[in-house]
């Protein structure tokens, strides 16, 4: 049985040995490219972003251009309603999708699935808040009412003062009553005196 000498038999292992090397290199920069997928880059409104009403649009930024076609964008509100007013639309790595800005304050939830104009799907969701409008301040007419209200001291000084009335409107009817009977017993007086000195002239 015939063998390689051991010189033969290492020049032969590196000649092996180095296209391996080469290649295994080559794929190992390839790969990482070939394996890239696409991503979100940014959100509007972002993820846990809280607001103080709803946007006109959702707007998705993602690391490569998007296909119209298979862009699919999905808001919905704390009813579980949709809260999109159109499609999505795609205007290179960004897809928009418009809103309802008259939707309830409560959290929401953003889905998406798209595909790159290469052909690598991306899809996932994340949630935004937003709160409640601060509560109405009271109204004029409520004040207003309420300093309409007349105080217990105005109604009593009110009291008062139609009692005054009453008692000032009572004393010139007895001064007049009293006047009257004064004038009737004079009257009556006098009539007597007269029948007296006729009797006696009599």
């Amino acid at each position: 049985m015939n063998a390689f000498p051991r010189p033969a038999a290492f020049v032969a292992s590196r000649r092996i040995a180095v296209p391996v090397a080469v290649a295994l290199t080559i794929l190992a920069v390839a790969t990482p490219q070939a394996a890239a997928h696409t991503e979100l880059d940014a959100g509007s409104p972002a993820a846990k972003a809280t607001l103080a009403g709803l946007p006109p649009r959702l707007t998705l930024t993602f690391s490569d251009e998007m296909t119209q076609k298979y862009a699919k964008l999905a808001v919905s509100g704390p009813d579980g309603k949709s809260a999109a007013t159109g499609v999505p639309e795609v205007q290179g790595r960004t897809v928009t999708l418009p809103l309802e800005t008259r939707s309830p304050a409560g959290r929401y939830t953003v889905g998406y699935r798209v595909v790159s104009a290469d052909g690598h799907p991306v899809s996932g969701s994340y949630t935004f808040t937003v709160k409640a409008a601060d509560s109405p301040s009271p109204s004029p007419r409520a004040d207003q009412r309420a300093d309409a209200r007349p105080s217990p001291a105005a109604g009593t000084a009110r009291t008062a003062a139609a009692h005054d009335g009453k008692s000032s409107g009572t004393t010139p009817l007895a001064l007049v009553g009293g006047g009257a009977l004064a004038m009737t017993a004079a009257a009556v007086g006098a009539y007597v005196a007269r029948r007296r000195r006729a009797g006696h002239g009599d």
